[in-house]
């Protein structure tokens, strides 16, 4: 195992004092605090897109459920185009999608088929209408097709029974077609995560309120609501504004953290006389795994638990909330969503730019795409230098990247990782 990864013990390896953790173990302990959820409710399909499977469903029907036409054209029997053409067949009736009276096929003879529209018996072919010749009742083929050309056979996607999504699975638009086209009405899905979010902190106002000297708009609040609202296995449940009140800040908690899985603070978790995040979760009987990460932006985030819901103390600059929401949160999120595949995706690229990093910690920098490189990576301009309050910054990236710790400055063409915000 990746020695970043492991769980060290101890006091101080949580970093409330001492070294911080590397953000590998920040991360494992994170994991290490959830269980999956193993409640599951029938879900009609229609509504369940976004929605993560908790059984792997069965299809009632193959697709295609018949032999049809792939074509617009004629069928034929091959076994009717003797010796060398062009050959004419009498054209004995016509056949669309969801037609019921289907000629046989008697003696020589050719039918009018639609794409979509299953083939009668004793036909083998059907030769698209661009390479045929259609005079009055007779149609002429001017090349001799293989048997089965331009037929999807019964079955060849799906048969019936078969395996089509394993439990773990998170129903996308795609995956629901399949379903849908697999007979599939309703599906298992595992409930939804409760999660509370409480953003702290006496300055911040509502957008839309009267801002006054010293005030600044709730960004973060904006910032973890659609994040989280984006993804339909969450049911959210936004606590508001609580001013920096020690107290208030306790009784929030507490009550937030009988009714939710997860309880998300944002602010207050730094060393200031104002920062009670650390302090209410204990008092609400709660403890923190984590407690300080070497990572910038989000060092001073904190994890824990809060009686029987994962807690989450997310800082209160905008670039530090989203690294530590993105890099620590949202997986341990999918985790708890029964999701198979809960891991963030990180991905190989180049610098296109240069970035000054810090050396004792691993740095988490906001990018865009330029252009790639001869290898075909992306290669990628470093946005915001550097500040965990720059807004402009998070509005155009397109993810965040990754910059280990001890490299010093990352020069022009060195290789990194960068997760993209579509991938999760």
């Amino acid at each position: 195992m990746d020695e970043n990864l492991m769980i060290s013990k101890g006091e101080c390896s949580a970093g409330d004092k001492g070294i911080p953790l590397a953000p590998g173990e920040a991360l494992a302990r994170t994991l290490a605090q959830v269980t999956p959820v193993a409640q599951s409710e029938p879900i009609e399909l229609a509504i369940a897109n976004g929605r993560v499977l908790a059984e792997a469903p069965l299809a009632s029907t193959s697709v295609p459920p018949f032999d049809n036409s792939a074509m617009d054209g004629y069928a034929i029997n091959t076994d009717d185009l003797d010796g060398i053409g062009p050959w004419t067949l009498p054209v004995i009736g016509t056949l669309a999608a969801g037609g019921f009276a289907r000629p046989v096929h008697r003696g020589r003879s050719a039918l009018r088929i639609f794409t979509g529209a299953a083939l009668p018996s004793g036909f083998d072919a059907v030769v698209m209408q661009e390479r045929c010749e259609r005079k009055g009742d007779d149609v002429t083929i001017f090349e001799r097709p293989r048997s089965g050309r331009n037929i999807r056979r019964a079955g060849e996607d799906v048969c019936k029974g078969q395996v089509l999504l394993g439990a773990g699975d998170v129903l996308t638009p795609e995956r629901l077609t399949l379903l849908a086209g697999a007979g599939i009405a309703q599906v298992q899905a595992f409930r939804r995560l409760k999660v509370a979010i409480v953003c702290t902190g006496s300055e911040l106002r509502s957008v839309g309120e009267q801002l006054e000297p010293g005030l600044i708009y709730n960004s973060n609040g904006i910032l973890v609501n659609s994040t989280l609202r984006s993804r339909a296995w969450i049911d959210v449940t936004d606590l508001g504004v609580v001013r920096d009140d020690r107290q208030m800040l306790t009784d929030v908690l507490c009550k937030a953290s009988m009714d939710c899985d997860v309880v998300i603070t944002t602010g207050g978790v730094s060393a200031g006389d104002e920062d009670h995040v650390a302090i209410a979760v204990r008092e609400c009987g709660g403890f923190l795994d984590v407690m300080k990460v070497a990572m910038r932006p989000g060092k001073p985030v904190k994890i824990g638990r809060l009686g029987g819901a994962l807690f989450a103390g997310l800082p209160g600059n905008p670039n530090a909330a989203l690294t530590c929401l993105r890099y620590m949160v949202l997986p341990a999120l999918r985790k708890m969503a029964a999701i198979s595949d809960f891991e963030t995706k990180w991905c190989p690229a180049v610098a296109a730019t240069a970035y000054p990093n810090k050396p004792d910690r691993t740095e988490f920098v906001p990018f865009r795409t330029v252009s790639r490189d001869s290898g075909g990576l992306p290669r990628v301009e470093f946005l915001g230098n550097g500040s965990s309050a720059n807004l402009s910054a998070i509005a155009m990236a397109e993810g965040i990247a990754r910059l280990p710790s001890g490299a010093g400055t990352t020069e022009p063409d060195a290789r990194l990782e960068v997760c993209y915000f579509a991938s999760d």
